[in-house]
């Protein structure tokens, strides 16, 4: 294979992790990496990689070059239910010059709301909620690595469950989960995407023929086969037509979770803060019957222990609709102001796990301009808390930031939104505060937050 500057980045993709970094050195070697451009600071801290599912089949090498390329100032790794690919991430950061944090996002039952529907539509008291800025995956041999673990089994059991419902209902492309679904991920992860993309190539194997491909569509859906050419014709189009009538609420494998279908959000707040990571509220678009009361909903996973929101504001301007778009930027202004009120950090992103998402929000346009700084300061003490707690055992709800800081909040996140905006830590500064130990590892911290850059 040549070696050109096109393959090494395809190479970036590879599921082999060596192979990957060695693709990312020569490209950061061969290439000078962008400038920020112009305007106010851009972030995307809610990046789905290939360990769970990413529209390109991207890796966390690839989203830290990409960012990185984008002169990003920060970027964020979020996986569905694994931290499979968090050194990966870290790493990435450290031979780019990026700011990187690794975060994790699952479903829980969320009991004080078990008869509304909050961020996941039709399935009342599911909640979306996510862990932010972990610094290390935990030791498999601790409670937390054997939780981690535990998460990881239930969603694949999940996933072996649903595909069995689907087999029965549609034996002509019945899969097997091990041979077809599993291989599509590098750690054997796959989400409910992967099952859908993997019914839609065995679909167009059964059905070689586009005539009967169509059919075979049209008799599942129960429309004319006419209708169904425009999606058809389209990869991302097809895959979430096919989502939507196998998987999603209404489809034909569909089943009704309950409070025993995904851990109880208690359960996952706690063993975020047992991990060192910030458990994150997750945010739609503020339209459901649960998110409609903003206010009460963050109030009670406040008190359980979230102390950080999550928002894809895409979902809230791009729209075409001008009622509906007004409608979705005056919920997102409320949650915004209603996060500032309480000093929870906010961080946005794009997930980059469906086509048609960009990589990137646009702080400066009209919908997002007025909270810029707010998404800006939210990226900073992410960032900020994955270097004090991967070098200077000082995460944001650790105990020794609870005696420095007390419940001042708005001192707590000044200090780690000060170290975040710090460069970048390269491969030998990450060396040097990781030789250091804790103790000198935070007074070198604290040095260069007092200079505004890292010194010696």
């Amino acid at each position: 294979m040549p070696n050109t500057p096109e393959t090494n980045l395809a190479l970036l993709d590879n599921f082999d992790l060596d192979i990957r970094l060695k693709a990312l050195q020569q490209a950061r070697t061969g290439a000078g990496l962008m400038p920020p451009p112009a305007g106010a600071p851009r972030t995307n801290m809610h990046l789905h990689s290939f360990f769970s599912f990413n529209t390109n089949g991207s890796s966390p090498c690839r989203l830290a070059w990409e960012a990185a390329t984008a002169g990003l100032f920060a970027a964020g790794l979020c996986d569905f239910d694994v931290l499979d690919g968090l050194e990966e991430f870290l790493a990435a950061g450290t031979i780019l010059h990026l700011r990187v944090t690794a975060n994790l996002e699952t479903r829980a039952f969320f009991r004080e709301y078990a008869e509304l529907d909050v961020n996941s539509p039709g399935e009342p008291g599911v909640t979306y909620i996510m862990g932010g800025g972990f610094a290390r995956v935990p030791d498999p041999a601790t409670e937390a690595g054997r939780v981690l673990a535990q998460y990881r089994q239930q969603a694949q059991a999940r996933n072996h469950t649903l595909v069995e419902r689907i087999n029965r209902a549609l034996p002509e492309i019945a899969l097997d989960y091990d041979r077809q679904v599993v291989p599509l991920t590098p750690a054997g992860a796959p989400t409910e995407r992967h099952i859908v993309r993997a019914y839609r190539r065995q679909a167009q194997q059964v059905f070689p023929d586009e005539a009967a491909h169509r059919q075979f569509w049209s008799r599942i859906a129960g429309q004319p086969a006419a209708q169904l050419s425009d999606r058809l014709a389209s990869t991302a189009a097809m895959e979430e037509f096919i989502r939507a009538l196998l998987i999603k609420s209404g489809g034909i494998a569909y089943e009704q979770p309950g409070p025993h279908s995904f851990p109880p959000v208690d359960d996952f707040i706690n063993w975020v803060r047992d991990c060192g990571a910030l458990p994150m509220i997750t945010w739609l678009d503020g339209t459901s019957a649960g998110e409609s009361d903003a206010a009460a909903m963050l109030e009670c996973l406040r008190a359980k222990g979230a102390c950080a929101l999550n928002i894809i504001p895409d979902r809230n301007h791009n729209i075409a609709d001008p009622d509906l778009r007004s409608r979705k930027i005056a919920k997102l202004d409320e949650i915004v102001q209603l996060a500032a009120a309480m000093h929870l950090p906010v961080q946005i992103g794009t997930e980059m796990n469906k086509a048609g998402q960009p990589f990137v929000d646009d702080p400066d346009c009209e919908a997002l301009r007025t909270h810029a700084p707010q998404f800006l300061s939210g990226a900073a003490i992410m960032v900020g808390h994955t270097i004090l707690a991967r070098y200077a055992e000082f995460p944001y709800n650790s105990a020794a930031a609870r005696v420095e800081f007390g419940g001042d909040l708005r001192r707590r996140n000044a200090f780690f939104e000060a170290v975040g905006h710090l460069p970048a830590p390269d491969t030998v500064l990450a060396q040097k505060l990781a030789d250091a130990g804790p103790e000198r590892a935070m007074n070198l911290i604290r040095d260069a937050v007092q200079q505004g850059c890292w010194t010696g």
